[in-house]
């Protein structure tokens, strides 16, 4: 029986579950209460006081609408629904005394503050405050924070929210922050003055109500008003969070996350955050040509009939890199099997099955974490991989999942229990859950890349897929690279995987899959957007458009797909994917029947109609494969280093300050007790 109760809220009834806030009750009858403390996605803290409201036949004094149930509220004298005011004159004048208070030791910084034109102080005092004060005392100063180079801290400012303090106990995992002291003398401060050791750190400066946290890099540099605001999707992982990236004339200069219940919720990682200085360095701005063993400036035409020449007659290998788009897949391979050659994605040489969704995808959505009761673990550290999908695996732990790992044990800030690091563990587990009773809650396996890129990666994805199937689980592959699967379903496979397209391949064709070593003798023709790995091997250079300079289309690690959208524009005579794709098929005599993005993705949703269904996870069924034979090793996860994962990351200036301070954290010498 659901619990709904009535309730009046400034004359308009309506019916909500009696567990509900009133500040949420509020909400839905499309009444705004401001706020400072409260935050949907954190515990309540009722301790900024500016959501007051009056309760009426209740205790002659306005409550705090984040703090009340509404199933506290007592109905009227003849069962009337309870009744709320939240613009009365007591509510207007305890709201404006809330914000005189607020403001006693606030500073007079708004034309310096970073803060400045998104400041929700600044906003509501407006709002909701008066234009003077009664006090004249000399305002309070505090000492700033050092919590390292991504957040920047002008304490002076700070409101005593508790906001950041919540998020990274509650949501990040980590103790690093709190309050001390009494009064005048209470401060946030960190832990013995630590820096924090969260990739998921950015995302206090957003839940900031004041300027007391920002940004760091992005400090200085623009106002919110001069920016051009694009609404996108990251590729920094697989998961396929929501962004939105700001720019100034051509260049980037913030990214923030944008809220999407089913993938990232409203949180992003540092890495997605802050990889944007990588965007300006090492960019391949004009075509190259290798001569006499040196790479030399060219011009695209020099370019493109360099690199026709060289497929001449020749067998041609294509491999997708981490960060392409489905329509850069679907061109490659289009162009590609016009040359009668091989195209492989599975570029970290993972043993995903080509064509059965089930297993390369999985039939578990992301959400579907949420309401685990089980949730394991095979060969993969989701704080690395996935960091906002390992905060979703903490909140589901927070609810009272239980969580198992087979593979490397780490620290993935939640408890866990540690079932072993090799096959053995695997195939004892499988054992144990066709044996073991059902669970009441639903459950759900999830396999990472580390655990299919070994030999018997195939066999440790039939078990994963048996135990889901014993255990009547659902099954989430993990993956690392946002190419992957968009280009899985377009078919960018070759049968034996990247060491089989890649074995008497003559001419590679290298779209921006700088994690591949690719032996001598071939010729190598390199497309992409940065001076990396890749570039260095490469015979021609074709410069490209990165994630953020073309529209594109992604399927992130669920099976969704998202469509990214252009935010700026790529540097120099750098050009989009898919058009340096379509001019080179013109120079080999497989011109593509294209001549615009539009009609690319066309022809690539009439081959693959599920692609059409923008923002939908598909319906995958489920085909178990055949269980095969395991090896003896140990499982490995597939990132080492989270922040240095790809060639924008590698350019990043602040990346590489970030991955150097991880190391120095994980080396730092323990003193002997």
């Amino acid at each position: 029986m659901s619990d709904l109760r009535k309730i009046n809220i400034d004359g308009i009834v309506i019916e909500v579950p009696g567990a509900m806030t009133l500040i949420q009750a509020c909400e839905n009858a499309g009444i705004e209460v401001p706020r400072f403390c409260y935050h949907e996605r954190l515990s309540i803290a009722g301790n900024c006081r500016m959501c007051l409201v009056e309760v009426v036949g209740g205790p002659p004094k306005p409550a705090a609408s984040c703090a009340m149930q509404v199933r506290d509220l007592r109905p009227g004298p003849e069962g009337q629904p309870p009744q709320v005011k939240t613009n009365s004159p007591m509510v207007k004048k305890a709201r404006e005394g809330v914000m005189e208070f607020l403001l006693i030791n606030h500073p007079l910084d708004c034309p310096i503050c970073d803060q400045g034109g998104e400041c929700d102080l600044q906003d509501q005092a407006m709002a909701y405050g008066v234009d003077f004060s009664r006090y004249r005392e000399p305002k309070r100063a505090s000492e700033d924070l050092n919590l390292g180079p991504l957040v920047e801290t002008h304490m002076t400012r700070c409101i005593s929210c508790t906001r950041c303090v919540r998020f990274t106990s509650e949501v990040a995992g980590i103790t690093q922050m709190g309050q001390t002291g009494r009064g005048e003398d209470s401060e946030i401060t960190s832990y013995l003055n630590q820096t924090l050791d969260s990739n998921l750190q950015g995302n206090i400066v957003d839940l900031c109500p004041v300027g007391a946290l920002v940004s760091k890099p992005y400090a200085f540099t623009a106002r919110p008003w001069e920016l051009t605001k694009t609404e996108t999707i990251d590729v920094m992982d697989a998961l396929g969070s929501n962004i939105r990236v700001d720019t100034k004339g051509r260049e980037v200069m913030r990214i923030l996350p944008r809220n999407h219940d089913g993938v990232n919720e409203e949180w992003i990682s540092d890495k997605t955050r802050y990889v944007w200085d990588g965007l300006r360095r090492q960019r391949l701005d004009q075509p190259y040509v290798r001569q006499n063993g040196k790479l030399k400036p060219a011009t695209w035409e020099q370019a493109l009939t360099a690199a026709a020449r060289a497929m001449e007659g020749k067998k041609v290998a294509a491999l997708v890199g981490d960060l392409a788009s489905t329509e850069t897949a679907f061109a490659l391979k289009h162009f590609v099997d016009g040359l009668a050659g091989k195209i492989e994605c599975r570029t970290d040489g993972a043993r995903l099955p080509a064509g059965n969704r089930s297993a390369y995808v999985g039939n578990a959505s992301i959400a579907d974490i949420d309401s685990a009761g089980g949730i394991l673990l095979i060969g993969t550290d989701p704080r690395l991989e996935a960091p906002v999908l390992n905060a979703r695996l903490r909140k589901a732990w927070i609810k009272g999942a239980n969580i198992g790992l087979i593979g490397e044990a780490a620290d993935l800030t939640y408890d866990y229990t540690h079932f072993g690091s090799d096959r053995d563990a695997l195939a004892a587990h499988l054992a144990l859950a066709e044996t073991a009773p059902a669970d009441d809650k639903p459950g759900l396996v999830i396999v990472g890349q580390g655990a299919i890129t070994e030999a018997d990666g195939a066999a440790v994805l039939s078990y994963a897929m048996a135990i889901a199937t014993a255990r009547k689980a659902k099954l989430l592959v993990l993956h690392t690279a946002a190419s992957r699967v968009g280009a899985m379903d377009v078919g960018a496979v070759t049968e034996g995987g990247r060491d089989a397209a890649l074995a008497d391949a003559q001419v590679v064709y290298n779209m921006g899959a700088d994690e591949v070593d690719i032996g001598a003798g071939a010729f190598v023709i390199y497309q992409g957007s940065h001076g990396d790995r890749g570039a260095h091997r490469a015979d021609v250079i074709l410069p490209a458009a990165a994630y953020t300079e073309e529209s594109g289309l992604f399927v992130n690690t669920e099976g969704r797909p998202q469509l990214a959208q252009r935010a700026a524009f790529a540097p120099g005579e750098a050009k989009e994917n898919w058009a340096i794709i379509r001019a080179l098929s013109a120079r080999v005599g497989t011109v593509q029947p294209w001549d615009s993005l539009a009609a690319l993705r066309t022809a690539m949703v009439k081959a693959h109609p599920h692609l059409a269904d923008l923002d939908v996870v598909a319906d995958n069924g489920w085909t178990p494969l055949e269980k095969g034979k395991l090896g003896k090793a140990t499982f490995r996860n597939a990132v080492k280093d989270y922040y240095l994962t790809n060639p924008i990351a590698r350019a990043s200036a602040l990346m590489g300050e970030l991955s150097a301070m991880a190391k120095a954290r994980r080396e730092q010498a323990v003193a002997a007790e």
